[in-house]
C-alpha cells in the first residue's frame, strides 16, 4: 500500500470513528433526557408507562421503554410493548385505499354512493377525496349522542352507516374541515367491497406482512397479545383502568394495535416511498386546499405543518386508555414514535415535541406588523367545530395587542402575513369585507373552522 492509501484509510478510519462518538454522545444526552421526562410524568401517577422509538436515517437514536404495562401486578414496560394507537390507524387505512387507486380499481372522484349505495349522502355529491381529509361535511360519530348507546355493544355495522347517513351535515363537502371519524369508517367498508377481502385481510396481507411488522395487527378486546400494554383512564382518584369499547366501531379510523418497532418501520418504509409509488405518495401528504382558496393542514391520514422544531408530517391518536404520537420531519430524516398507555394531558404529542425540539432545536416563525386597521377585526366569530359550536370573541387590548378567546380564556394571536395571525400552531385568518372581519377561520391542523361574525 502506498503512503497516500495509507493516509487516505487512516483519514476514513478517523471519520468514521469521529463519526461513532458523535453518535454515541448524542445517544446517550437523549436517553438521559427521555428518561428525565418519562421518570417526571410517572413517578406523578399522570401516566403508567411511556413506550419511546426514534431514528435519523437508519441509525436508532432511542429505542426504550418505561413505566408499567401492568400496574396491579407491577409488569414493567417491555420494549415491545403492544399498544392500541387509536388514530393513527387512519393512515394506514389512507395507504391501503390510494394501493387499490394504484390498481385503477377505486375512483378517487367517484361519488361516495358508487362503492357504497347504501349510504345516505342527504342530497350531497361526496368524492372519495372528501373521506380522507374529513372535508365531507358528514357528522363524525364519535360525537353523536345516540353512539354511546352502541358503543360498547356488538351490531352488524350497517346500522353504523345508517345512523351516520341519518345525521344531518355539520357544513356542505368542502366547506370546511372538521375531523371526524365517520369517513374512515366508510373507507374501510369500500377497502372491503373492492378488494373482497375483510380489512383486516388486506392490511396483513398488503402492508403489514410485506413490511414485517409481525407486531401490528386489528385490536381484539379477547384475543391472547403477547406484550400487550394494559390500557388506563384518569379518575377522580388516580389511575383507573380504561372503559370498555367494542373493536368493531373504531375500525378503519382507529382499530389498530402496534409497537414502537413496527411504527418506526413503517416510517421508514411509507417516508422511502417503498410501501406507494411516488405520485400515491405525494397525494397522501400534500394538503389540498378548500374551494374558496384556504389551504389546509389535513392530507390524507396525515397532517403536513410547520412546527417550532421545523417540517413534519405526522399524526397522532387516542382511545380509551391510550394515547400515541407518531412524526417525520423530512428535513432531517428524523422519526419519532411515543406510544402511552394511559389518557390525560400531559400527552405523547408533547413528550414528541420535546424530543424533535432537543435534537433540531426550537425556532418560533417571524412576527410582522399588520398594515391594516386592527380594529376592524374586533368582533365575535362563532361557527360549527368538532362536536360543539365554538364561539371566538377578537378584541384589541390595551398594549394595542390582538387576543382571540373562547370564554374566559385568551391567547395573544400575532400576525404572520396578510390577514392570517396565530397562537402557537393555530392559525386565525380573517375574511375582510367593506373595512370589517366578517369570517375568522380557525386552523388548527386537523379542524379548519369557519366562523361568521355575529351581531353584539
Amino acid at each position: 500500500m502506498s503512503f497516500r492509501s495509507t493516509l487516505v484509510a487512516v483519514s476514513a478510519a478517523a471519520m468514521l470513528q469521529a463519526s461513532a462518538t458523535a453518535l454515541h454522545s448524542q445517544q446517550a444526552d437523549l436517553a438521559s433526557y427521555v428518561d428525565s421526562l418519562a421518570s417526571t410524568l410517572i413517578d406523578s401517577a399522570q401516566v403508567a408507562g411511556v413506550s419511546v422509538g426514534v431514528m435519523r436515517g437508519a441509525e436508532t437514536l432511542l429505542f426504550e421503554a418505561y413505566g408499567y404495562a401492568d400496574l396491579e401486578f407491577d409488569v414493567p414496560m417491555p420494549e415491545g410493548a403492544v399498544h392500541e394507537v387509536g388514530s393513527i390507524t387512519k393512515q394506514f387505512t389512507a395507504a391501503a385505499v390510494l394501493k387499490l387507486w394504484e390498481q385503477g380499481k377505486i375512483d378517487l372522484d367517484a361519488d361516495v354512493t358508487e362503492y357504497l349505495p347504501q349510504f345516505d349522502t342527504q342530497g350531497h355529491e361526496i368524492p372519495l377525496r372528501r373521506l380522507f381529509d374529513h372535508t365531507s361535511g358528514m357528522r363524525g360519530y364519535t360525537e353523536m349522542d345516540s353512539f354511546d348507546a352502541i358503543g360498547t355493544e356488538a351490531h352488524p355495522r350497517d346500522s353504523l352507516v345508517t345512523l351516520i347517513g341519518a345525521t344531518p351535515f355539520d357544513f356542505a363537502p368542502g366547506e370546511a374541515l372538521i375531523y371526524n371519524n365517520s369517513g374512515y369508517f366508510l373507507l374501510g367498508l369500500i377497502i372491503e367491497e373492492v378488494s373482497g377481502q375483510s380489512y383486516e385481510e388486506y392490511l396483513e396481507e398488503n402492508i403489514f406482512g410485506p413490511l414485517g411488522m409481525d407486531d401490528s395487527s386489528y385490536c381484539s378486546s379477547t384475543a391472547i397479545v403477547p406484550n400487550r400494554a394494559h390500557g388506563y383512564d384518569r379518575g377522580p382518584e388516580g389511575l383507573q383502568l380504561k372503559e370498555y369499547l367494542n373493536h368493531l366501531w373504531p375500525y378503519a379510523a382507529g382499530s389498530l394495535c402496534s409497537t414502537v418497532g413496527d411504527q418506526l418501520t413503517w416510517l421508514r418504509a411509507f417516508h422511502g416511498e417503498r410501501v406507494l409509488s411516488p405520485e400515491a405518495y405525494r397525494m397522501m401528504i400534500t394538503p389540498r386546499a378548500l374551494p374558496h382558496g384556504a389551504t389546509l393542514r389535513y392530507a390524507m391520514g396525515l397532517v403536513h405543518m410547520t412546527t417550532p422544531a421545523g417540517r413534519v408530517i405526522m399524526h397522532g391518536g387516542g382511545i380509551p386508555g391510550y394515547q400515541s404520537a407518531s412524526r417525520y420531519y423530512p428535513d432531517d430524516d428524523l422519526s419519532v414514535v411515543v406510544l402511552i398507555n394511559t389518557n390525560g394531558p400531559p400527552g405523547p404529542a408533547w413528550v414528541a415535541d420535546q424530543i424533535a425540539e432537543r435534537l433540531l432545536g426550537h425556532s418560533e416563525p417571524p412576527v410582522s406588523m399588520y398594515r391594516g386597521d386592527l380594529g376592524a377585526l374586533e368582533g365575535t366569530y362563532e361557527g360549527q367545530a368538532r362536536g360543539r359550536r365554538m364561539t371566538q370573541a377578537v378584541r384589541v387590548d390595551a398594549d394595542g395587542v390582538l387576543t382571540s378567546g373562547d370564554g374566559d380564556e385568551r391567547s395573544v394571536i400575532s400576525h404572520r402575513e396578510g390577514t392570517t395571525f396565530a397562537s402557537g400552531t393555530t392559525h386565525y385568518t380573517f375574511v375582510v369585507e367593506g373595512g370589517r372581519g366578517v369570517e375568522l377561520h380557525v386552523d388548527q391542523a386537523t379542524g379548519h373552522y369557519v366562523l361568521k361574525r355575529v351581531e353584539e
